[in-house]
C-alpha cells in the first residue's frame, strides 16, 4: 500500500477533508469516490477520516492507496529503466514493443515486461501510461504507478520528439491545420478542415540531401499528429508508409519521444529526462 501524506497548512483550516483533497491535494474526483470504499483509505491524524470532517492546521491527512490486482501475465523481457521511484517509472521503450497486450502481441507488451518487474520487487502496483506511444515509436514513456499520480501527471507533462522526415527542411516552423479520423479508417487519420485543432512546432538539428533531423514540440496532442502533419507538407516522416513515408533504409516510422519534463505528482520536484533516438534513425542522417 502506497501511503501519500500531506499536513494541512492554516489557509486550509476548517475546510472539509473532501475539498481538501480536491483543492489541496489534487485528487480526482473517482480517485476520492474510490478511497471512500477502502477500510482506512483516508485518515485524519491516523484515524478513520470522512468526506465531511472539518480539519485543523497541522493535521495529517493520509491517503493510503491500496495495492493493484491486474489480471497482466508477467513475461521476463528486457526494460531500459531511466527513472523509478515509489509513484512513476520512466522507460526508453524499444520501437518494437506495444505498450499493452494485444492480439499477436500478448506476451511482449511493455505492460508484459513491467509486471514483472514489479514481481520480482515484490509489489503489486498499478499501469497507468500518462500517454501513449505508438508501438513502432521508440522513446521515453512515463508510468504512473497509482491513480493519483497519473491523474496528476496529466495535467502537466511536456514531451520533445526527435523525428527525421523525408526530403530537406531549413530553419524552423509551425504546422497548425486541424486533424480528423479518416472516413471509413479505424486509425488513420487526415488534415480536414471539420478536425480538431492540431498544432506542431519543429526546428531542424541535422540531416542530409535526403533526410532532414527534427526536434518537435506539441502544442496540441493528437492521435498520429507528428505524422500527419508532416505528410500534409510534403515530407512525411521516413519509414511511415501509412502516411507517405518510404521503407529505404527503416522499417517503421523514424520517430522519438526523446525528451519529457514535469513536476512530481508527490514531491513537487521538477523532473527533466532525455534519451537519443535509436540507431536506425540516426543511421538515416548521417
Amino acid at each position: 500500500m502506497r501511503a501519500l501524506t500531506f499536513t494541512v497548512p492554516k489557509e486550509w483550516e476548517q475546510s472539509k477533508l473532501k475539498v481538501f483533497l480536491r483543492g489541496y491535494c489534487n485528487l480526482s474526483a473517482r480517485l476520492l469516490t474510490k478511497q471512500k470504499r477502502v477500510k482506512m483509505g483516508l485518515t485524519i491524524n491516523g484515524e478513520h477520516g470522512r468526506a465531511n470532517d472539518l480539519l485543523k492546521t497541522g493535521d495529517v491527512v493520509c491517503v493510503n492507496l491500496p495495492d493493484i490486482e491486474k489480471d497482466i501475465e508477467a513475461v521476463p523481457l528486457p526494460l531500459s529503466i531511466v527513472y523509478e521511484d515509489d509513484d512513476i517509472i520512466v522507460i526508453n521503450k524499444d520501437w518494437s514493443m506495444p505498450i499493452y497486450p494485444t492480439a499477436g502481441h500478448d506476451r511482449d507488451s511493455l505492460a508484459n515486461a513491467l509486471f514483472y518487474h514489479y514481481q520480482i520487487h515484490g509489489v503489486k502496483l498499478g499501469f497507468h501510461p500518462v500517454y501513449r506511444l505508438d508501438k513502432d515509436t521508440s522513446g521515453l514513456i512515463v508510468i504512473a504507478k497509482h491513480g493519483y499520480a497519473a491523474a496528476v501527471l496529466s495535467k502537466s507533462i511536456e514531451k520533445e520528439y526527435t523525428a527525421v522526415c523525408e526530403g530537406v527542411l531549413k530553419g524552423e516552423g509551425t504546422i497548425d491545420v486541424p486533424i480528423r479520423l479518416k472516413e471509413g479508417y479505424t486509425i488513420q487519420r487526415e488534415v480536414a478542415k471539420d478536425g480538431q485543432r492540431a498544432v506542431t512546432h519543429w526546428k531542424v538539428v541535422g540531416g542530409t540531401n535526403h533526410h532532414t533531423l527534427l526536434q518537435i514540440r506539441l502544442e496540441t496532442g493528437r492521435t498520429h499528429q507528428i505524422r500527419v502533419h508532416f505528410s500534409h507538407i510534403g515530407h512525411p516522416l521516413a519509414g511511415d508508409d501509412m502516411y507517405g513515408g518510404h521503407l529505404n533504409g527503416i522499417g517503421r516510422q523514424a520517430l522519438c519521444c526523446s525528451k519529457v519534463l514535469f513536476v512530481h505528482p508527490v514531491t513537487g520536484h521538477r523532473i527533466e529526462l532525455t534519451c537519443p533516438p535509436q540507431d536506425d534513425m540516426m543511421a538515416l542522417v548521417q
